[in-house]
């Protein structure tokens, strides 16, 4: 079970539809947002709840059909027809807490983060004791930048499963979005280390370690990610930036042009501070991020002149 900083909700949850759950991803892609769910959408989860009619081979095929196209739309970013697939699905299955939790993923690829709280809120009446639907719900506060009671939704996961790193992951984001540091810092690195190949936990860690100033922790943490996972755009971006605080432009110019070429959003100011949300110290509204990044006019596609 998996999930690391929010609309960045649409890009990051494609590239995570083929995990087994959703959570947030960096800090502020609270971020990760994972389209499926370990509950077998087929089944309900309360004893107590009257049990489902069996299912004709017929409805069986058209509620697997359903399922391949609720998730192959989410993969295409298509969260609307995601959405109506999991709609469908629910007036075959309405007591299964899986489909609403996935119908509530939809609604957050769409950006309707208090229409997903309450399909969540349905899947967690159903199943109270799974904690995927309170992460999924917390992502959502995380959404409308509720962040004790994102905080206390993954504080509920971790009583049910005190070894979940993506609950400390998403912790440890909305700890951050709260300005607590300090204890976002904790988190991060618990997730990291119940999860050794957890990348993004390991890189929210290092963002937030320049934040509360060992920034000479993180920039080995920022290095040693990017050998492990060359192709991480988030982590040459940010090592760009503190490279470039420290003087040593060459190679911060190095992964600068690399990170562009991974994922051109890094040359969008207003998506790094805002969805992305990097720390104060790296992001362009505290002036301490390179003219590397802040000073060029991304919107007509202008590069800097040493490059």
């Amino acid at each position: 079970m998996t999930t690391v900083i929010i609309p960045w909700w649409r890009s990051w949850l494609s590239f995570f539809a083929n995990l087994i759950r959703r959570c947030s991803l960096l800090i502020g892609v609270s971020v990760l947002i994972v389209a499926l769910s370990v509950l077998d959408a087929r089944q309900g989860v309360r004893a107590d709840s009257e049990p489902p009619p069996p299912l004709t081979t017929e409805v069986q095929e058209k509620v697997d059909d359903l399922f391949r196209q609720a998730f192959k739309a989410t993969n295409q970013g298509e969260y609307e027809a995601a959405e109506d697939y999991w709609s469908q699905a629910l007036e075959i299955l309405p007591q299964n807490p899986a489909v609403w939790s996935n119908r509530g993923n939809a609604k957050v690829g769409l950006g309707d983060f208090t229409a997903a709280m309450a399909d969540y809120g349905k899947a967690i009446e159903l199943a109270p004791d799974q904690p995927d639907p309170y992460l999924n719900r917390g992502t959502a506060h995380e959404g409308l930048q509720e962040w004790e009671a994102a905080i206390a939704d993954y504080n509920h996961v971790l009583e049910l499963d005190p070894n979940d790193a993506g609950a400390y992951n998403n912790r440890g984001n909305a700890q951050a979005g709260s300005g607590n540091w300090q204890a976002a810092v904790a988190d991060y690195l618990k997730a990291a280390d119940l999860s050794p190949q957890f990348a993004f936990a390991r890189g929210n860690y290092a963002l937030a370690l320049y934040q509360v100033g060992e920034r000479d922790e993180a920039i080995r943490t920022m290095r040693n990610l990017i050998r492990k996972y060359p192709q991480f755009a988030d982590m040459r971006a940010a090592l760009t930036a503190a490279l470039w605080v420290k003087g040593q432009i060459g190679e911060a110019e190095s992964n600068w042009v690399a990170a562009i070429g991974l994922d051109p959003r890094y040359k969008d100011t207003t998506w790094l501070t805002e969805t992305r949300r990097w720390p104060p110290p790296l992001d362009c509204r505290y002036g301490k991020i390179s003219q590397l990044i802040c000073s060029v006019n991304y919107s007509s596609n202008q590069q800097p002149s040493h490059f």
